[in-house]
């Protein structure tokens, strides 16, 4: 136990925490430079070692290990680490830690040096007295070379977001660029404000996602089973074009090394050129079926990947396997013996219909129009009762067929590739996940594993709970004093930020039932009851803080918020009667 929770708290410590939102065009400066910097080097970028890598292997150590194990007791831990922390490092996260300061610490020294590459040596010195000679040979030099060369000349060109606007508007030509996620060791995309273009869809998946991809897919069932102690076996998943787009087809690997299909990629040019079975004596597990869910935009930009996954589909259940090595063709078999057509037993892709986008739900809680997960899995299956596959690209009504499969679905699982944003940033993490999970339980009657999987780090995806993810996003941005602040900087904008943080976290709430009272208990304080939150509310977004007040006050009407605090309630309600009155004030003077 305290193994596990020394640990927890070490990865929540070590969370990066966004300084507020992005100003088109403005350079990162002082300790929001130091900040991104850290964040951009926290990964190996291609061949360059991260910061975080490199100063662990300066005293022999491997940060990859550290970080898995980091409420682990550490043996003979290096004297001058010691003595660089100037205090005891008793488990792995005290040396990461440690570790992170001290790339702070260099990055700051540096940015003193105003990031001149021949202050390197000197940096390197001040830092780490006595170890001189060998940080200069190690990574380390290398990197801060990338940072001064590379990253920092491109960061000064942030400049070019409002540069190349203003060109686009008149009609000039904007450079091109490559997408993706910079602090996912990617930072040789920037600099921003160019014309990005995406990927070659053809070659999705790539090497690189199928590695990624086989990890989740390994990560997410040993969760299931120390979970259950047994395979799932039927999945879920929700697909999105952005995400396949950024990680050039993480999810869509997943799902192949699930079915235990492997892809095929041409030699010249590493397109892929089709599937192939992975025989069950290299797989060592049995084949999982999969049920997906794909966005509408991914359903506009990867038609030929549709195709892909129906053919990896038909490989996996038209094997001839034992039913208890076979999963899917298990469901298939059961599926043709209860007078499934041939057709709708193989339907394992399934989204919205042509030209339609979304889930539908964000609507019903909007409108108030709900009363519990039926309503939402009604919409879910609505919305999103639309096969695909390679004989109907189109797309075909199956809402029967769509509700069928998800009646048997054991675990839904949502992927995040970065750390760019969270559950709590969008409403479409609650319409997709807690939608799918909502929907699950009212058809099957039973609670499936949610699973929210994690592969900011590509080189060691994890899993976790989505009560689990709730609890990380809420206590290192919902409430952390850090977020708040730098938010409140972007005033209107700010407050709408805040407002809108509170709404995903009631969304995700009404679909998957992931806050505690607790929870809804300091955000009330924090967002609606604070005094000097309430002074920033008046003088930039009234409207934000009544609709904060009026969110909470629901969650406790529909017993969301099930014994909450009654001083806090009537507080509450005061804070909405004030708004009220301030707003019809307002619009008197108006």
């Amino acid at each position: 136990m305290n193994f596990s929770m020394d640990g927890y708290l070490c990865e929540l410590a070590g969370a990066q925490i966004r300084d507020g939102l992005h100003i088109m065009g403005k350079v990162p400066e002082g300790e929001t430079m130091i900040d991104m910097l850290q964040a951009l080097t926290r990964l190996s970028n291609l061949e360059i070692a991260s910061l975080r890598g490199a100063i662990a292997a300066l005293f022999d150590l491997d940060a990859s290990e550290l970080l898995e194990n980091q409420g682990l007791r550490v043996r003979d831990v290096p004297p001058m680490l010691v003595h660089l922390a100037d205090r005891p490092l008793v488990t792995a996260g005290d040396i990461i830690e440690t570790i992170d300061e001290l790339v702070k610490h260099l990055l700051a020294l540096l940015q003193q040096e105003k990031f001149e590459v021949r202050s390197i040596a000197k940096v390197i010195g001040e830092t780490f007295p006595h170890l001189e000679a060998d940080a200069e040979t190690s990574d380390i030099t290398t990197t801060l070379k990338f940072v001064c060369t590379g990253i920092v000349p491109n960061l000064a060109d942030t400049t070019q977001e409002i540069t190349n606007l203003i060109l686009a508007l008149d009609g000039g030509f904007v450079p091109a660029g490559p997408s993706g996620s910079p602090t996912r060791g990617m930072a040789h995309l920037l600099p921003t404000g160019r014309n990005f273009y995406a990927c070659d869809p053809q070659s999705l998946p790539s090497l690189a996602a199928w590695e990624v991809g086989q990890g989740l897919a390994k990560t997410c069932l040993d969760r299931y089973l120390a979970d259950t102690g047994a395979y799932p076996e039927h999945v879920a998943i929700s697909v999105w074009g952005t995400a396949a787009m950024r990680t050039h087809g993480d999810d869509i690997a997943e799902i192949f090394s699930l079915l235990g299909i492997r892809p095929k990629w041409q030699k010249e040019n590493h397109r892929v050129t089709g599937v192939e079975l992975i025989p069950l004596s290299e797989l060592g597990r049995p084949r999982i079926d999969v049920t997906i869910r794909i966005s509408g935009f991914f359903r506009d930009a990867f038609p030929h990947l549709i195709t892909l996954l129906d053919d990896a589909v038909n490989m996996a259940l038209d094997a001839d396997e034992p039913v208890e090595q076979n999963f899917i063709r298990k469901h298939y078999l059961e599926d043709l013996e209860n007078e499934k057509t041939e057709t709708s037993a193989r339907y394992r892709v399934f989204g919205c219909p042509p030209g339609a986008y979304g889930i539908g739900i964000l609507d019903l809680i909007e409108a108030q129009n709900w009363k519990d997960e039926h309503d939402f899995a009604e919409c879910y299956v609505n919305w999103g009762g639309y096969a695909y596959s390679k004989k109907s690209p189109e797309g075909i009504e199956a809402k029967s067929d769509f509700t069928h499969r998800l009646t048997t679905v054991e675990v839904a699982i949502h992927n995040q590739d970065d750390r760019e944003h969270d559950i709590f940033d969008s409403d479409d993490y609650f319409q997709f996940h807690g939608g799918l999970i909502a929907t699950i339980k009212a058809l099957s009657g039973k609670d499936p594993k949610g699973y929210f999987g994690d592969s900011q780090n590509p080189a060691a995806p994890k899993y976790r709970d989505i009560k689990e993810e709730t609890l990380r996003v809420y206590r290192t941005r919902v409430v952390n004093p850090k977020w708040l602040e730098s938010i409140k900087q972007h005033g209107y904008k700010g407050a709408s930020e805040m407002a809108a943080t509170v709404d995903y976290l009631f969304g995700f709430d009404a679909t998957a039932n992931v806050v505690s009272d607790f929870m809804y208990e300091e955000v009330a304080q924090q967002y609606a009851l604070d005094k000097a939150t309430q002074e920033f509310y008046k003088n930039s977004n009234p409207w934000a803080q009544k609709g904060i007040s009026e969110r909470l006050l629901e969650a406790a009407q529909r017993g969301m918020w099930a014994e909450p605090d009654p001083d806090t309630l009537e507080a509450l309600r005061q804070t909405l009667l004030q708004c009220d009155a301030e707003l019809e004030g307002r619009s008197e003077l108006s």
